[in-house]
């Protein structure tokens, strides 16, 4: 006998659509302006443009970090990748950031603790937030616990790092 797979929390693009703009609304509804919305990447870059579009915010920055490697599979911490963002340009910002999901939560706090000290205020945003996160989101479309396919990730590259097409 086999265990059966967990079961997942799937995102199509449908879905993503209404889920991002149901939660700029939230946002907007908070009254919360931000000047910047900081998307991590790479997760968190497609619903960052998506929250900057809704919230008609045309500064839109990018912070890399790493910290999955696979399906279940992580670093030890959180680390941020080059290029790196300036953290003055942040200064007296009011910053929404913004990631798919907060699952430990631990991706979030590297970028607050980024943030602290630079930006006048700091707001967190993600489609989905598990229970067991270090940070408890200020906006989050959703909790779940269980693993999460999104639209922009479940399909595997169709590329190798070589950049010659996988046969």
């Amino acid at each position: 006998m086999t265990d059966a797979a967990p079961e997942r929390e799937v995102l199509t693009w449908d879905l993503y659509g209404q889920g991002s703009r149901e939660l700029a609304q939230a946002v907007a509804d908070s009254g919360y302006v931000p000047d910047v919305v900081l998307g991590i990447a790479r997760g968190g870059l497609i619903p960052a443009g998506s929250l900057a579009y809704a919230l008609d915010c045309k500064n839109l920055f990018t912070i890399s970090v790493e910290f999955y490697t696979g399906v279940d599979s992580r670093l030890d911490v959180p680390v941020m990748l080059p290029p790196f963002l300036d953290a003055h340009d942040l200064d007296e910002s009011s910053v929404l950031v913004v990631d798919d999901v907060a699952d430990t939560g631990r991706t979030l706090e590297l970028v607050a603790q980024f943030c602290a000290g630079h930006a006048r205020e700091m707001r967190t945003a993600v489609l989905y937030e598990k229970p067991h996160s270090v940070i408890s989101c200020d906006y989050a479309w959703r909790r779940t616990d269980r693993w999460i396919n999104f639209p922009w990730s479940t399909e595997p590259p169709v590329t190798g790092r070589s950049g010659v097409l996988d046969a």
